[in-house]
């Protein structure tokens, strides 16, 4: 809780994928993402990437509230967009 990522992240000079739920209650989307894009691109980083996933809760799962409750009700484990959106980002740095 005490850890500032941001020098950390400052000096990441490699490829980052950067994603978060929209419905994510644990870590603010927008503010992370933001946080995120800022410290790599203060650093220097030209390949960064971040998505808010529509939809999508802290487990990446669809969900209708976000809530940790939720957690156990959702039969998903974890998003097939959510898979698809990294696998295609994985398969974009290695071309």
């Amino acid at each position: 809780m005490k850890h500032d990522p941001v020098p950390v992240l400052e000096k990441v000079t490699c490829p980052v994928l950067a994603i978060n739920g929209e419905k994510d209650l644990q870590v603010p989307p927008t503010e992370n993402l933001s946080a995120i894009k800022n410290a790599l691109e203060k650093g220097g980083n030209k390949s960064a990437t971040t998505k808010m996933l529509p939809g999508l809760n802290h487990l990446f799962q669809e969900s209708k509230t976000g809530l940790p409750i939720e957690y156990g009700t959702i039969e998903e484990t974890f998003s097939p967009k959510a898979l698809t959106i990294m696998s295609d980002w994985i398969l974009e740095q290695i071309r």
